[in-house]
């Protein structure tokens, strides 16, 4: 039986840049590179990898027919949305023109992965 999540994967062009983006904003501490392979430790325990693969294309956001789907993204609980959002673009992140809440910012890393900034409301 499963028991709980130990990581999630990230596929993109160059894992050790992509990594270096995610330790700036999130504060996680690297614990492994090696061929192809990042990955960060998050305070919970779990793993966020990535993982370089050849051809990456990044995906479109929001979706448009016949373009490369996102097949997941994260979403990150923040308490101060606003000072988030410029924070994550001085690391690096880029805001999307679309937006469909007020509690929530979708924005793109430098690989074109979406995550949202959230709000608890």
């Amino acid at each position: 039986m499963i028991q709980g999540i130990v990581g999630f994967v990230l596929d993109c062009r160059d894992a050790q840049s992509l990594a270096d983006f995610y330790v700036k904003l999130l504060g996680w501490e690297k614990v492994f590179s090696n061929d192809g392979w990042t990955g960060l430790k998050s305070p919970q325990g779990w793993t966020l990898a990535f993982q370089e693969v050849e051809g990456y294309v990044a995906p479109v956001w929001p979706w448009e027919p016949n373009s490369q789907q996102p097949q997941a993204h994260m979403d990150f609980q923040v308490e101060d949305l606003e000072a988030v959002v410029m924070f994550a673009m001085e690391c690096g992140a880029t805001k999307s023109d679309v937006q469909y809440y007020e509690t929530s910012v979708t924005m793109f890393d430098p690989q074109g992965h979406p995550f949202c900034l959230c709000t608890a409301n």
